[in-house]
């Protein structure tokens, strides 16, 4: 068996992480309290938390309100900004114990996550408001390209800004985008450690330094090692360790220079999904309505050990300068350079040959891939205010360069095909090298019979981006508002596949504008009502072939209209500051149309003629209500419909049948979510979280879906001593056995059990 792996050095750094976890584990808590009461007055008692599992300085709670988005690009506080912008800051993160992006996400309704496979990556695949959103992710402003599992150790808050954002980030974002903000060196010494024991043998240590070494200047490290099994599902593990730092010169001055450096890596033994069952024992059966099948035991897994791995890398390295030139104008510039990989091959429980419903069987089919994804971009803004004829103006400007190329391929494993002539049939259980297992009893423990070799056919991927954006609020007067925002992008993309017959290109250059408009009006100087207009633009070849393509970059001959697919959104809302302030309060009504969409008209021919539409209503609420209750709630209603999905088929082939009026994949009607927590005296705090999302669909045809769920959470903390503390969560508290992600056809992947998880943390 032949494997060609990413290199991940995991000796020095890992047993680092592990040593410092492992040193924390062995200190005792009055060894800790000690030190803290020795601690110099000069330490900082009121810094921020700054992690999943730890705190820093002596702990206070901070609200789950935000005032204001990090990106200078928000020319206006977010009570005044006319669109829907979501802010999970580090407090919500930390009380829910969230370790992942997608940990994080589930406290915003309206979000969900979709599957991969082996064409489309494992990784965060996220929905917003229906639309998938799995390159619209940004890392401080900046576009965060590469099929990732995304971690938090080293992100501050979570910023989800809903609706069409294309003027915000460039391409895509036609449900909205996500924007990851980091934790940067502070003025102050802190020192954060963290250690989280749990069920399924959880263990997760951090630590977060940080030096002020000059007047002006800090360091600032954060540190990770994170291992685990997945409650309830069998053999699965996850195993990572991350390291984070950076360094800031000129706090506190006109002129300002961060480096950062960040670096991820993760070896598991990926869940392989939970087949989807058939409604009909029919060796010829369609699926119709028909939902994941584990056989009876929700715990099954139907990978192999002896084959299964999938290992990644994110190295991402950022500079960037900061100088005031007035009191009313900063120019800033960032560059970056990343590099992200992951190298797999994992069993997807492959339904589409029934012997699900034929022989209470399953095919071990397996997807790989080896990817790398490498960005360089630089980005300037000029932002700041002035006055003009008495009108105030806040406004951001800026132009982007970026150039992204992702190389794609995979493994060739042979056998991989439904075993001939009648498939997995019960006899070969056990007998057929791995390649067939039982529905109701598999056994991942089956050696497999076979080779696995590298295939270094596949597809390169450039994408260059050229933009140029201005982003304005203008204060009418103090009851109006009229915040605007364009951009102009050129992105030019070139695909390059190679294959064993010969070598294919296809290239694509695509110019756009986008842009978006809202009126505010203040009745009150604590509320705003609000109306925008804004739109997105996908071309071909978006994702940089990191991604499950709507409008592909296609290298056959296809005939195609190769123009950007275009997404408006039609909102009005209102957003409130209420109970003097301490609690932020929104509401808004909405239309999303997706039009100019690349569908199939005829036998291997495409056009921009498709059409699909959301119609949605949104709630909120973040803050206290009182000094001791905190509230972090949302609900969504999201009403899809293919209003034009055009002919079916697969690879150009028409096939019977018509999409039209169906609901969109990933799109739940109703989704709704609650976190709260109260202090019920100075030393002890308790919470809890509710979590529904209705019944999704995994296709457009409508036939196979994950049904509806609610969880529930729990949460307890207490402050030992005045710098440590115990957290207690329980997660999934009911042991609910419910489904996180749908793919289209074969499989949907399951969420993990009830989880158990302390969390004793330190601060100085």
């Amino acid at each position: 068996m032949s494997r060609q792996l990413i290199k991940i050095p995991v000796s020095s750094p890992r047993l680092l992480a592990s040593a410092i976890g492992v040193a924390m584990t062995a200190t005792s808590a009055g060894h800790l309290a000690q030190a803290a009461e020795s601690t110099d007055s000069n330490v900082q008692s009121n810094s921020i938390s700054l992690g999943a599992t730890t705190v820093s300085g002596e702990q206070t709670q901070q609200s789950y309100q935000t005032d204001k988005g990090s990106s200078q690009k928000y020319t206006a506080p977010l009570v005044d900004t006319p669109r829907s912008v979501t802010v999970i800051p580090q407090q919500v993160l930390q009380d829910t114990a969230a370790t992942s992006l997608q940990d994080a996400l589930r406290t915003v309704p309206g979000v969900t996550f979709g599957a991969g496979e082996g064409g489309n990556p494992q990784g965060d695949r996220p929905f917003i408001r229906g639309f998938d959103a799995q390159g619209d992710t940004y890392l401080d402003g900046v576009r965060d390209t590469g099929g990732q599992t995304r971690e938090i150790f080293d992100i501050e808050s979570v910023e989800v800004s809903k609706g069409p954002n294309s003027s915000f980030g460039g391409r895509g974002s036609a449900g909205g985008s996500l924007n990851l903000v980091s934790k940067t060196p502070k003025l102050g010494d802190f020192l954060n450690g963290g250690f989280t024991y749990g069920s399924d043998q959880t263990r997760r240590y951090t630590v977060d330094i940080n030096r002020q070494f000059l007047d002006t200047a800090a360091f600032r490290l954060n540190l990770m090692s994170h291992e685990q099994n997945v409650a309830g599902r069998q053999s699965i593990n996850y195993d990572r360790w991350g390291v984070a730092p950076s360094l800031t010169f000129g706090l506190g001055t006109e002129t300002r220079l961060n480096i950062s450096y960040y670096h991820l890596e993760s070896n598991d033994l990926p869940d392989s999904g939970i087949p989807y069952g058939y409604g009909s024992a029919s060796k010829t059966a369609a699926h119709v309505h028909d939902k994941p099948d584990d056989g009876g035991n929700s715990s099954n897994f139907y990978g192999l050990k002896d084959r299964d791995f999938r290992k990644t890398r994110a190295d991402i390295s950022t500079l960037s300068f900061e100088h005031d030139l007035s009191d009313a104008m900063t120019v800033k510039n960032t560059f970056r350079h990343g590099n992200t990989g992951q190298d797999y091959i994992l069993t997807q429980p492959d339904d589409s040959q029934h012997n699900v419903n034929q022989y209470g069987t399953v095919w071990r089919r397996a997807n790989t891939r080896v990817s790398t994804t490498e960005t360089t971009t630089n980005q300037t803004d000029l932002f700041g205010n002035f006055n003009v004829m008495g009108f105030k103006n806040t406004y951001s400007t800026g132009i982007e360069f970026t150039r992204e190329e992702t190389r794609v391929s995979g493994y060739t494993v042979n056998p991989n095909s439904n075993p001939k002539p009648d498939g997995c049939t019960p006899g070969m259980v056990g007998n057929s090298g791995g390649q067939c297992t039982s529905l109701s009893n598999p056994n991942p423990g089956d050696q497999f019979i076979g080779t696995t070799d590298r295939n270094y056919y596949g597809t390169n991927t450039v994408g260059v981006t050229k933009a140029a954006y201005v982003f304005n609020t203008l204060e009418l007067d103090p009851k109006w508002l009229l915040n605007a925002g364009l951009r102009y992008d050129q992105f030019d993309t070139t695909a390059n596949t190679n294959a064993a017959k010969g070598r294919s290109k296809a290239k694509n250059d695509s110019n756009f504008f986008n842009w978006q408009a809202g009126l505010v009006w203040k009745p009150l100087d604590n509320g705003s009502v609000y109306a925008s207009y804004a739109t997105s633009a996908t071309p071909p070849g978006a994702l940089v072939g990191e991604g499950a393509e709507g409008n592909p970059l296609v290298t056959t001959n296809s005939v195609s209209d190769l123009d950007p697919e275009e997404t408006v959104n039609y909102e009005l809302g209102t957003k409130w500051d209420v109970l003097n302030d301490r609690l932020s309060l929104t509401a808004a009504v909405f239309r999303t149309e997706k039009k100019n969409t690349r569908v199939l008209t005829d036998a291997f021919t495409y056009q921009n003629a498709g059409e699909s539409r959301v119609d949605g209503i949104e709630l909120s609420a973040s803050g206290k209500i009182t000094d001791k209750w905190q509230v972090f709630a949302g609900y969504s209603y999201l009403k899809s419909e293919l209003v034009d999905s055009g002919l079916k088929g697969r690879n150009g082939v028409v096939s019977a049948g018509s999409d039209k009026g169906n609901e969109m994949p990933n799109t739940p009607k109703n989704s709704f979510s609650l976190w709260t927590t109260y202090e019920v005296m100075p030393k002890l705090t308790i919470g809890g979280g509710a979590y529904y999302v209705d019944k999704v669909y995994g296709d457009t045809a409508n036939t196979v879906y994950v049904p509806s769920y609610t969880r529930f959470d729990a949460m307890a903390s207490y402050k030992l001593t005045k710098n440590i503390d115990l957290q207690l969560n329980v997660q999934n508290l009911t042991d609910k056995t419910y489904y996180d992600k749908a793919y289209a056809s074969h499989f949907a992947n399951q969420a993990a059990g009830r989880t158990a998880l302390l969390t004793t943390s330190f601060h100085f």
